[in-house]
């Protein structure tokens, strides 16, 4: 058997047990001492085995490993601590193992990765296995939220790396790795008219719901499926009776673009709106906030390497895209070779039945160790 197979296999426990660890130490976005406790959590948990530096409530970890001792180039692993549950989750939806399974807020999207990872490295470390680029791991605590503050962070150390590798979840039960994902980002679309009262001055009035949902029809034919791109107003909001006339309403729009070409005309597009009604008027704001990673040919080589890899372990590695977005986006924007989708693999992120397999925990932990040694 592989040697890093065999040691994932026997570490399995511990890397269950830490994970456990993780997923009980809940860290939702919106909650900085939640996060600053993950953070010291996973801090101290690596504190034997890598250099740990805090910027803020991110935290980034130079593992010591094996091979000389001036390592030459980097290899990026991106993580983040946030998850989408609310503190108090567990209560309503506990750890457990059961059916093949581990299941808990934030098991999947993304602690499971972060687990894996360190198992991992001790691995490297314990089998002596030389590694030539330093390993850095960032582990960023706004992702679920758009990266304001951590994607400079991001940018920075991908800019100083040779290849990124990024820890969240693989592309359904057979785990695919993710070789592209589409650029998101949202526009929020305010109509303003007149108020009036809806019965007795009716005409003195200028709906800007009216208007809106006219707005509405136009933006939605942004979509263009052939070319990866969607366009979807999610949220509307208005007016302040039923009886007058609504003075004021808002559309926020979720845009998906699969090329970075297409983000510029799509804007283009929103800011040329012009109102039906010429005595409303329009504000647009908004635009991309991760652009696409699209599957370049160094991410191909890239993704060639970890399959021929993963035929050691008797796995046959898939590649998949997604529409969603991750850190990932940023440092393939850069022209960073990027692999994502290394972590567990399971269902149900952001939603009640998030489990990943357990059949699935040595080889995706093995697959880490192997990149982080063999990448050329």
């Amino acid at each position: 058997m592989d040697p890093l197979l065999a040691y994932a296999q026997s570490k399995q426990s511990g890397t269950i047990a830490l994970l456990r660890e993780f997923v009980e130490c809940e860290s939702p976005s919106d909650d900085s001492p939640a996060l600053n406790r993950f953070v010291d959590l996973f801090a101290a948990r690596v504190a034997s085995i890598a250099k740990v530096r805090k910027f803020g409530r991110h935290l980034r970890c130079e593992f010591l490993l094996p091979g000389p001792k001036r390592k030459q180039g980097q290899i990026l692993a991106l993580g983040h601590s946030d998850t989408v549950w609310p503190l108090g989750t567990l209560s309503v939806m506990p750890w457990r193992e059961s059916a093949g399974r581990l299941w808990g807020p934030g098991v999947l999207d993304m602690k499971a990765g972060l687990a894996f990872f360190v198992t991992a490295m001790h691995a490297l470390r314990e089998l002596d296995v030389p590694v030539r680029r330093k390993v850095v791991l960032q582990i960023n605590a706004d992702e679920e939220v758009g990266s304001e503050t951590s994607r400079p962070l991001t940018e920075a150390a991908a800019r100083e790396s040779d290849f990124v590798l990024v820890l969240e979840p693989g592309t359904g039960l057979e785990g695919k790795w993710k070789t592209a994902r589409k650029g998101v980002g949202d526009y929020v679309v305010t109509v303003r008219g007149k108020a009036a009262h809806a019965g007795v001055d009716f005409t003195a009035g200028v709906s800007a719901i009216v208007e809106l949902s006219r707005q509405i029809g136009v933006i939605a034919g942004f979509t263009n499926l052939n070319r990866g791109l969607t366009v979807s107003p999610g949220v509307i909001s208005g007016g302040t009776r039923s009886n007058v006339i609504a003075a004021e309403a808002r559309a926020e729009v979720d845009i998906r673009v699969a090329r970075l070409k297409d983000a510029g005309p799509l804007d283009k597009r929103f800011r040329g709106l012009k109102p039906f009604d010429k005595r409303c008027t329009l504000e647009i704001a908004g635009g991309l906030n991760r652009p696409p990673m699209e599957r370049t040919p160094a991410v191909v080589a890239l993704f060639r390497q970890a399959r021929a890899m993963a035929r050691e372990l008797g796995i046959a590695l898939e590649e998949s895209s997604t529409g969603g977005g991750s850190d990932g986006n940023f440092t393939a924007a850069l022209g960073i070779p990027t692999l994502d989708g290394l972590g567990g693999v399971g269902e149900g992120a952001h939603a009640a039945n998030e489990s990943i397999l357990i059949d699935r925990i040595a080889d995706r932990t093995a697959m880490i160790a192997k990149l982080v040694a063999r990448l050329r």
